[in-house]
C-alpha cells in the first residue's frame, strides 16, 4: 500500500512539474479542454474516425515532451527532490507509538523482568519499624511521614509486582536496599498535602495514581537508618540507578519532572484519571 501511494505521488509530482515548468504542458492541456465536448464529456479527436492521426499526434507531443524534460532533467531532478523529500522524511521518521491508542510491546529487559511476566509472584519484604520514619532527618524531608500507609496489599497487583521486582534488582545488582515510604494515599490526606503547598503537592484529590494503588514512595535503607535526601551523593546515585530500572519495568519516575521526586514512581494505567 505504501508503495502505491508513494508512486502516486510521484505521478502528481511529475504532472505538477510539467504544467508549472513546460509551456507545451500547459498548452497540451489548455488545447485538450479546449476541444471538450461538453454535451457528451469526450474528446471529439477520439470519437471520430480521425482517431489514427490523432494517435500519431500524441506520440509527436510525447516524443517533444521527452526532449524537452531531457534538455530539463536537472532542474527536474531537483524538483522532484524537493516534492518528494517532505514525503520520504515523514516515512523514515514514522513511529508506531505516534499514533493515539497504540501501546508498543517491549521485550524484557533481562531475565528477572522475563520471569515476573512469566508469573514470578514476588514477596513484600518485613515493614520497618515505626520510629525509622518519625526521625528528625526523616522529617526535615519529608513532613507528616508517620502517618502514611505501607501496607503492600492497598497498592494495585500489577504495580506491586513491577516495584517489588524494582527492589530485588537495585539490591542484587547495585546494592542498594530500598524501602516503601508511602503507597496508597486517602483523597484526604491528598487534600491536606496538597495544602502545603506546592513543594509539597500539586495534585488534589483523586489526580495523582496514588489514590488508585499505582504510586509509591521509596527511599534507601543503609546502616539502619532511612536515607531520603538527595543531598547525600550515595542517595543521588542511587535515585538515578532506581530511575534507570522503574523506566525498564514500565514505570514513570518522578525525577525526570519538572518538580522533581526522586523517590516517587508510578504505573499510569490508561482511563484511570480523567484529565
Amino acid at each position: 500500500m505504501m508503495i502505491l501511494v508513494v508512486f502516486l505521488y510521484f505521478c502528481l509530482a511529475c504532472s505538477a512539474i510539467w504544467l508549472f515548468f513546460f509551456p507545451s504542458g500547459r498548452d497540451f492541456v489548455t488545447s485538450m479542454v479546449a476541444r471538450l465536448d461538453p454535451r457528451t464529456l469526450r474528446l471529439p479527436c477520439l470519437a471520430t474516425p480521425q482517431f489514427g492521426a490523432a494517435g500519431r499526434a500524441l506520440c509527436r507531443f510525447g516524443a517533444r515532451q521527452l526532449k524537452a524534460a531531457r534538455r530539463h532533467r536537472l532542474l527536474l531532478a531537483g524538483a522532484s527532490v524537493l516534492l518528494l523529500l517532505p514525503l520520504l522524511l515523514a516515512i523514515s521518521m514514522s513511529n508506531p507509538a505516534m499514533l493515539p491508542g497504540y501501546e508498543a510491546g517491549e521485550l524484557a529487559p533481562n531475565a528477572q523482568v522475563a520471569a515476573l511476566l512469566a508469573g514470578e509472584q514476588l514477596v513484600a519484604p518485613a515493614p520497618l519499624p515505626p520510629l525509622a520514619f518519625s526521625t528528625r532527618e526523616v522529617a526535615l524531608v519529608r513532613p507528616m511521614l508517620g502517618d502514611a500507609s505501607r501496607n503492600w496489599g492497598l497498592l494495585h497487583t500489577d504495580f506491586a509486582q513491577r516495584l517489588l521486582l524494582a527492589f530485588k534488582i537495585m539490591k542484587e545488582q547495585h546494592g542498594y536496599e530500598m524501602t516503601l515510604l508511602e503507597g496508597y494515599r486517602s483523597p484526604a490526606r491528598q487534600d491536606m498535602l496538597a495544602g502545603l503547598g506546592g513543594h509539597v503537592s500539586n495534585a488534589r484529590a483523586l489526580q495523582s495514581y496514588h489514590q488508585y494503588g499505582l504510586a509509591a514512595d521509596c527511599a534507601f535503607w543503609r546502616d539502619g537508618r532511612l536515607v531520603i535526601s538527595e543531598k547525600d551523593p550515595w542517595a543521588m546515585r542511587g535515585y538515578r540507578l532506581y530511575g534507570e530500572v522503574a523506566g525498564s519495568l514500565g514505570l514513570s519516575w518522578g525525577g525526570q519532572w519538572a518538580m522533581m521526586d526522586f523517590g516517587h514512581t508510578e504505573l499510569r494505567l490508561r482511563g484511570v484519571i480523567q484529565k
